[in-house]
C-alpha cells in the first residue's frame, strides 16, 4: 500500500516512483533486527534495561530542541543520519510502557496509596508531554497520553483518577487551539469541514470522497485518483482513504479485522501470563497500538479531529514502523512466556523456526515470595514486676521434660498430669473445666504429617513435619476425648491401639 500510495508524490519529489517505498524498505528491515533482538533478549533483562531506555528517550527529546534536531513540516522532531531520518518520540512511546509497568509493579503492595500510585509515573510522563509539545507534536503527545492512561487502568486506579485525566486534557486541548492559529483551524474544520472546502477541510473531504468512489471491491491496486495530489499525505497520515479507494469496503473490513485481532491476541498473552510485569507490558502495548490505529481510522472517516497520528504497520512513516515492530517483538515475546508454551518450548524444544532465529528457550515465571510483616518484639519482662514462683518452675521443667522425651506440648496450654488420659489409650475422658488443646504424642502413630481440627480447641499441625520422618504423634482435643478430631485420628489410625470414649 505505501508503495502505491507514494508513488506520484515520490516521482514529483525525486523523479523517481520507488523512492519513498525504498526508505519504508530500510526501516522495515531494521524494524526486523529489532523485533528479533528482543525475542533473543530475555524480559529479565528488557526489564532491567527499561529505565535506561527511558533516560535515553528523554536525553534524545532534549537534544532535538537543540539545533542537533532537524526541522520537517513544521515541526523539529527529527535527527538526520544522512538519507534517513530518526524521531526519538516513536522510542519514547514503547519506552513509558516498559518503565512505567517496571515502577507500577515494584510498588503493586503499595498502590492504594495515591502518592505511590501517581509517582513518579506521571511526572516523567508530564516531563515527556512537555518536550513533545515544544516540538510540537500534538498526535505523539496524544499516543503518549494512551500509554500512561493504559497503564493506570490495567493496575486499577479509580474511576476518578480518569475523570481528572479527561478533564484535564480537555482544559488543555482548549488552551493549545487558542494558543496556535492551526490547531484552532483544526478543530473548526472538524466542526464544519465545509466551510472551506479547498483550505482546512480538504483532508477530511478529500478522503470521504476517496472512500466513497472505492464502493464494494474498489478500483483495484495502485488505480486510485486520490494520490494524484487531491489527498494531502496520501501515504502517511490518510492511507486508509486510499486503502478504500482501491480496496473498497472489504479492503477497509480486512484492515478493522487485522487490528481487532490484534487486540484479542494481546490480551489473550496479558490474560495467560502469570508475571505481573509481563501482564501489564501486554495489555498496555496492545492498547496502544489499537487506540492508535482507531484515532487514524476515526479522523481518516471524519468522526475526529485531525491530529496527523499514522496508522501502524500500513502508513509511511520509517521511524513509526521501526517503533511499532519493536513493540510487536515485545509482544511476541511476551507471548513465548506464557505458562503452557514455556512447558512446551522446554519440553519439545524450539522448533525449525526458533532453531533457524536461535531464539533461546523462554524462563518461567518465579514470583517474588511474600515478604512476612516483622511484628515488633516484646520487651524483656522485668524479674522485679513477675517473680519466679514454684509453679512457673514447675510447668517450665515440665516442658523441658516433655520435650526431651519427645512429647510435644503447644505452648500456653496447661499439661495434662495424667499420661493415660494424655494418650488417650484408656478412653478415659478430660475432666471438665480444662482449655482445649492438641496433644502430640510419640506412641501413636500419626505418619501423614496433616493437622486436625476439634471445636474445643484451635488448628494444630503434626508433630511430625518438626521431628522429621522418625516423628510420630496423634493430635487430641484434651477437652473431651469424644470430640470429632480424635475420632477422626483412632477412625483414621487404627493401629495406634487408642480408642475413642
Amino acid at each position: 500500500m505505501v508503495l502505491s500510495a507514494s508513488s506520484v508524490e515520490s516521482y514529483r519529489s525525486n523523479g523517481s516512483p520507488y523512492s519513498v517505498f525504498e526508505r519504508q524498505v530500510v526501516y522495515a528491515a531494521v524494524g526486523l533486527v529489532l523485533f528479533w533482538v528482543v525475542l533473543v533478549v530475555p524480559l529479565r533483562k528488557v526489564r532491567a534495561l527499561s529505565t535506561l531506555a527511558l533516560l535515553i528517550s528523554v536525553l534524545s527529546l532534549v537534544l532535538v530542541l537543540t539545533p542537533l534536531g532537524g526541522r520537517i513540516n513544521g515541526g523539529q522532531h527529527w535527527f538526520r543520519l544522512g538519507v534517513l531520518s530518526y524521531q526519538p518520540v516513536e522510542v519514547a512511546k514503547v519506552a513509558l510502557a516498559l518503565w512505567g509497568a517496571h515502577v507500577l509493579v515494584a510498588k503493586r503492595a503499595l498502590l492504594h496509596r495515591y502518592r505511590h500510585l501517581l509517582v513518579p509515573v506521571v511526572p516523567m510522563a508530564l516531563l515527556l508531554f512537555t518536550l513533545v509539545m515544544l516540538q510540537p507534536d500534538l498526535g505523539s503527545t496524544v499516543i503518549l497520553m494512551v500509554v500512561l492512561v493504559a497503564l493506570l487502568w490495567n493496575v486499577g486506579a479509580p474511576m476518578w483518577l480518569f475523570g481528572a485525566i479527561a478533564l484535564g486534557t480537555a482544559a488543555g486541548v482548549v488552551v493549545l487551539a487558542v494558543d496556535a492559529p492551526y490547531r484552532l483551524a483544526r478543530v473548526l474544520s472538524f466542526l464544519n469541514p465545509h466551510a472551506d472546502p479547498l483550505g482546512d477541510g480538504l483532508q477530511a473531504r478529500q478522503a470521504l470522497y476517496a472512500l466513497a468512489d472505492g464502493g464494494l471491491f474498489g478500483k483495484g491496486l495502485g488505480q486510485g485518483s486520490a494520490k494524484w495530489l487531491y489527498l494531502p499525505h496520501a501515504h502517511n497520515d490518510f492511507i486508509f482513504a486510499v486503502v478504500g479507494e482501491e480496496l473498497g469496503l472489504v479492503g477497509c473490513v480486512v484492515v478493522l479485522a487485522l487490528f481487532a485481532l490484534l487486540a484479542v491476541v494481546g490480551t489473550r498473552i496479558a490474560l495467560r501470563n502469570t508475571d505481573p510485569w509481563i501482564r501489564l507490558v501486554a495489555s498496555t502495548l496492545t492498547i496502544w497500538l489499537v487506540a492508535q490505529a482507531a484515532i487514524n481510522i476515526g479522523y481518516v472517516l471524519g468522526l475526529l479531529p485531525v491530529t496527523g497520528i499514522p496508522l501502524p504497520m500500513f502508513s509511511s512513516g520509517g521511524t513509526s514502523l521501526a517503533g511499532t515492530m519493536l513493540g510487536m517483538g515485545i509482544l511476541a515475546s511476551c507471548a513465548r512466556h506464557e505458562p503452557e508454551a514455556v512447558a512446551t518450548l522446554r519440553a519439545l524444544g524450539p522448533g525449525r523456526v526458533g532453531t533457524l532465529l536461535r531464539l533461546p528457550a523462554p524462563e518461567p515465571c518465579r514470583l517474588p515470595m511474600r515478604r512476612r510483616i516483622a511484628r515488633p518484639f516484646a520487651p524483656a519482662r522485668s524479674q522485679s514486676r513477675r517473680p519466679a514462683t514454684s509453679e512457673h518452675a514447675s510447668r517450665r521443667h515440665r516442658r523441658i521434660t516433655a520435650a526431651a522425651s519427645g512429647t510435644r506440648r503447644y505452648r500456653n496450654y496447661p499439661p495434662v498430669p495424667d499420661d493415660s488420659a494424655e494418650t488417650g489409650v484408656s478412653g478415659e475422658a478430660v475432666p471438665r473445666g480444662r482449655l482445649g488443646c492438641y496433644q502430640a504424642h510419640p506412641r501413636t502413630e500419626f505418619s501423614q504429617g496433616r493437622g486436625l481440627y476439634s471445636r474445643h480447641g484451635r488448628y494444630e499441625r503434626d508433630a511430625l513435619a518438626d521431628r522429621g520422618a522418625g516423628g510420630s504423634a496423634v493430635v487430641r482435643c484434651q477437652e473431651d476425648s469424644r470430640c470429632r478430631a480424635w475420632r477422626r485420628a483412632v477412625h483414621a489410625h487404627p493401629q495406634s491401639g487408642a480408642r475413642s470414649g
